[in-house]
């Protein structure tokens, strides 16, 4: 379906008329693009919803206004659009990747990705992005015509490519989705928001959280910049009022420098086709060398005094714990398993694939669930 907001496009920008297709064949909507209805069958998918209780940073029991899996990837999201209406891209199609892109990802954060994905090392590993791809292609179940949601080719390519090409090219698996060709501009811009959008809302978190300190802050460039603005401006103002807005204005620093430098590569790359888009060497869309200096420094400063704080370190242990002895428990004794998985885990073809049953229930738990499913595992007292 083209219409008059995709023909007011780019002519590098993605539309659905473009489109690879479905995995499986449908008629076509009237009145939604391809894309649109991408975004849409995400929204309504469990894996979605359940995502309002997964990590980000913090455990969802420790307070109501932290960042979840879910309220970040609205931000995603957010952050896409803003980027594309401003390069006349496709909105719908940067969404979709975005709202998509942690579709696959365990229980708290990046502390339960990385202990499932060392206990699947002899059978494959553990990637959330794939994982994302497998929940998409297979694991949700709302469909009576196919697995999966049967999102359109360039939505699971914006997946698939949704990290770095050295971690791609190791991927055989996926050949289908043409490894060596660059992603949409709407899937680089969904990549890049993904990280605008993590690293300064975790400072707010941080903030909050009362692990970061606002004083050392001052030493991250991008962030003494946005803040000696709101000092000037509003001298008067809480701290509260100070920090969020600083982090609108980083965010709004960054947005700005995307727009810039990507349209700069995009001319002297001279790119007039999505062809071209595929065929560029590296990605189009990034930050100018000054912002993408500033943005190392804000990311190590994170690394530093939040992700390596006590209360983080002591709540990735706990992660590893729980998660380790589910996976260990129902590897050993398979009929621990819910129904659904245990039929699954039954016809299973070999101790790969077992285990992969294994992982795609737990990558799928929330926190909460984790935790009661654990409980329910190893406490004498508690209901099974």
């Amino acid at each position: 379906m083209s219409c008059a907001y995709e023909q007011a496009m780019a002519a590098y920008a993605c539309t659905s008329g473009q489109s690879r297709g479905r995995r499986y064949d449908e008629e076509e909507s009237p009145y939604r693009n391809a894309f649109q209805r991408d975004r849409d069958r995400i929204i309504h998918s469990n894996a979605f919803r359940r995502l309002e209780y997964k990590t980000q940073v913090f455990v969802n029991h420790e307070g109501d206004h932290y960042r979840t899996r879910l309220t970040h990837s609205i931000e995603v999201a957010q952050i896409a659009r803003s980027i594309c209406r401003a390069m006349r891209l496709h909105e719908d199609l940067a969404e979709a990747v975005a709202l998509a892109h942690d579709l696959g990802h365990t229980p708290f954060g990046h502390s339960g990705q990385d202990a499932l994905n060392k206990l699947m090392r002899p059978f494959g590993g553990f990637e959330h992005n794939r994982q994302s791809l497998r929940v998409v292609e297979k694991l949700e179940l709302r469909y009576a015509a196919f697995p999966g949601l049967n999102l359109s080719y360039e939505a699971r390519e914006g997946i698939v490519k949704h990290r770095s090409l050295h971690d791609r090219s190791k991927s055989g698996d996926l050949a289908e989705y043409a490894l060596h060709e660059q992603p949409t501009l709407e899937a680089q811009v969904a990549n890049l928001a993904d990280e605008i959008a993590y690293n300064n809302h975790d400072v707010d978190d941080g903030i909050r959280a009362g692990i970061l300190d606002f004083e050392s802050l001052r030493d991250v460039e991008l962030f003494r910049a946005s803040y000696e603005e709101v000092e000037s401006q509003y001298p008067d103002i809480n701290l509260s009022l100070t920090v969020h807005e600083t982090v609108r204005r980083m965010i709004n620093a960054l947005i700005l420098d995307v727009v810039e430098e990507s349209g700069r590569r995009l001319r002297q790359a001279g790119v007039a086709s999505l062809n071209d888009v595929r065929g560029a060497s590296s990605p189009l869309i990034g930050f100018s060398a000054e912002m993408r200096r500033h943005n190392i420094q804000l990311k190590r400063h994170l690394y530093r005094n939040m992700y390596k704080h006590y209360r983080v370190v002591r709540m990735a242990a706990k992660a590893e714990k729980v998660i380790g002895e589910l996976f260990e428990a129902m590897m050993q004794r398979p009929a621990m398993l819910p129904p659904r998985q245990k039929q699954l885990h039954d016809v299973a073809e070999h101790d790969a694939m077992k285990a992969r049953v294994i992982a795609d229930y737990i990558a799928g738990m929330t926190d909460r669930y984790a935790l009661e499913e654990y409980d329910r595992m190893f406490s004498v007292s508690a209901r099974t």
